[in-house]
């Protein structure tokens, strides 16, 4: 399966003219443009969904966070094992990379 496809989009040409003034690789700006478009998207999603919380779970949201962190056992330090895992950090453009 391929990893990219070709689409065809069609575009005003004082666009198009605009985009080639700045950047010469118009796929890769129209890319940047809709994964900025999908991602606020994405968000606005989220701030709806956060807004008016599904029937199933209105219950559940009313509920809130505190009553949750009541409800955890008082001894829920044992329920991780920090020392279990392996430490890594973050690296922008290498991604999670093993501490030292």
């Amino acid at each position: 399966m391929p990893t990219t496809e070709r689409v065809t989009v069609t575009l005003p040409a004082d666009m198009v003219e605009s985009i080639d003034r700045l950047e010469r690789n118009r796929s890769r700006f129209i890319k940047d443009a809709v994964l900025h478009e999908l991602a606020r998207r994405r968000h606005d999603e989220m701030r709806r969904s956060l807004e008016h919380p599904h029937s199933d779970i209105a219950d559940l949201a009313d509920s809130g966070l505190e009553e949750w962190i009541t409800s955890l056992p008082p001894d829920d330090e044992a329920l991780v094992d920090v020392n279990a895992g392996t430490a890594v950090r973050w690296v922008e453009g290498e991604g999670w990379i093993e501490e030292p």
